[in-house]
């Protein structure tokens, strides 16, 4: 948790300038984390069935690898690594989350307050979204004297997110026979009834139109416009009245005259909204996501390392901002009017500043502490630059320790803190960040002179983050409040073997 001085062969990552003070010759390790964390959203929006709703994720990164090989020659060393530096798992809602659900919750309040009674809805929503950032890393350092290393270092950041889901059999109970003998209050395929509205509805426009021209027509050949429609025949005096009362408007006392205008008004009303129900036929029908995005950038690292005695390490890096550029490739045509194939979209990571103390008050006790920052203001994460999701940067820091208590055996705990620096406009369901606390231990065993068994796990509590939504700001139809939880626990295996003279 806290390696920002490591002068150990993690330093290709934490402090390269300190390799070399590994020794002369050939170092190699292989690591892996395994990474499990649940994700949790609660929207209380009153829509919802039930409200308030819980939407679970969860993450799961069995295999998050570190390699590192160094060669230190004289005052030179070289070094190259590979580890995941951002993402590394993928998410899983088995429900979907608020988002996804609170348009298809909004259908039977929207169709009642429409005079359509509709009381449920249901609906089958999966998704599922990974992130892998892999960052291959060469460095080349120097040691100025016995206290001063310097290194210069780049790393190729290949990055891809990957999203899949799918929404649908969007079901509604309308009771509503006037788009259909089948819609009495039973659970109906939503896209059906909007279809069958829309139907309707065009036919309501056009008999209005043909109507409207016969009234005209009569008018034309010489029925005065005053006459009461009363004086129509009554099937003509049934069907208006039938079509003006689908219009809400009723046809009593009515002339023919004022009867044509009147429905040549309502015609265009019909026509509206027959194709908002054609609109919503679209939108209720089955949606598929099959997306990726992916792009590369380049992050120039340089570090230092200064060693005022022989049992204290300070060390200083910083990684510049790594620009990438991550297209989209859509597959079998299956964006879900979200992602666009071929559109560019920004994945950049910000640059990073960090400070690392290693301190042995005696030869088998290690006292460190890190601290970084991430310059997030520097990076548009949302795509909008209009719009401000940062209000200062993501800090992380934290304190460690380890005691050798055999020659072979070492035991090692530490704490780590972050605070995000996000404001209310970067949080959402499908992305937020809350302050957390990480506890972790383990220990190490010296199995031969050569080779270096580590064994860990960290614990990492998260802050519940709260966003109010208020309807005057957006489309929603009432107030409501989304809650983020989140929790991560991993293990983590390595082996280190020194082929050279530590």
């Amino acid at each position: 948790q806290n390696r920002n001085a490591s002068t150990d062969i993690d330093a290709v990552y934490f402090n390269p300038a300190g390799l070399t003070k590994l020794g002369l010759g050939f170092f190699a390790s292989v690591n892996n984390q395994t990474i499990t964390q649940t994700q949790t959203v609660i929207s209380d929006y009153p829509y919802l069935s039930p409200a308030p709703k819980k939407y679970v994720g969860n993450v799961s990164a069995p295999l998050f690898p570190g390699i590192y090989l160094v060669y230190n020659t004289g005052n030179l060393s070289f070094s190259a690594g590979f580890n995941p530096i951002g993402g590394g798992g993928g998410a899983k809602y088995k429900t979907g989350l608020p988002s996804f659900e609170m348009n298809i919750a909004d259908i039977p309040p929207v169709l009642a307050a429409q005079g359509i009674p509709t009381t449920q809805y249901s609906s089958d929503i999966y998704f599922k979204g990974s992130t892998a950032y892999f960052g291959y890393q060469a460095n080349v350092g120097y040691k100025i004297n016995d206290k001063f290393s310097v290194a210069i270092g780049a790393r190729l950041v290949s990055a891809t997110n990957k999203y899949s889901g799918y929404l649908k059999n969007i079901m509604i109970n309308p009771n509503y026979p006037a788009f259909g003998a089948g819609f009495t209050g039973g659970m109906v395929l939503a896209s059906d009834f909007f279809t069958a509205g829309a139907t309707t509805l065009n036919g309501l426009a056009a008999t209005a139109t043909a109507a409207a021209s016969g009234l005209t027509a009569a008018i034309t050949g010489g029925v005065p416009a005053g006459t009461p429609l009363s004086a129509m025949p009554p099937a003509t005096v049934a069907g208006i009245t039938q079509l003006l009362g689908a219009a809400g408007i009723s046809a009593a006392g009515m002339n023919i005259g004022t009867a044509a205008a009147t429905l040549n008004a309502v015609s265009p009303g019909f026509t509206a909204k027959a194709n908002l129900m054609t609109a919503n036929a679209g939108a209720s029908k089955d949606i598929n996501v099959d997306a990726t995005e992916s792009g590369t950038g380049i992050t120039p690292i340089l570090s230092a390392n200064f060693s005022p005695t022989d049992n204290l390490d300070i060390a200083v890096k910083y990684e510049f901002k790594t620009a990438i550029n991550l297209k989209t490739k859509v597959a079998n045509n299956e964006g879900g009017g979200i992602f666009v194939d071929g559109q560019t979209v920004i994945g950049d990571m910000p640059a990073m500043l960090s400070f690392g103390v290693d301190y042995r008050p005696v030869k088998r006790l290690l006292l460190s502490a890190s601290f970084d920052e991430y310059f997030d203001k520097n990076v548009d994460y949302g795509g909008n630059p209009t719009i401000n999701e940062i209000d200062k940067n993501f800090v992380e820091y934290g304190l460690g320790m380890e005691y050798g208590l055999t020659e072979k055996l070492r035991i090692s705990a530490g704490w780590a803190h972050t605070e995000t620096g996000v404001n209310l406009n970067y949080q959402s369901d499908q992305s937020f960040s809350t302050n957390t606390n990480s506890f972790g231990g383990g220990f190490g065993y010296r199995i031969t002179p050569m080779i270096d068994l580590n064994l860990a796990g960290q614990y990492t509590f998260y802050n519940d983050g709260k966003k109010p939504y208020d309807p005057r700001l957006s489309f929603d139809l009432n107030p409501y409040t989304e809650t983020y939880k989140k929790v991560t626990w991993m293990v983590a295996l390595g082996l280190d073997f020194y082929f050279g003279k530590k």
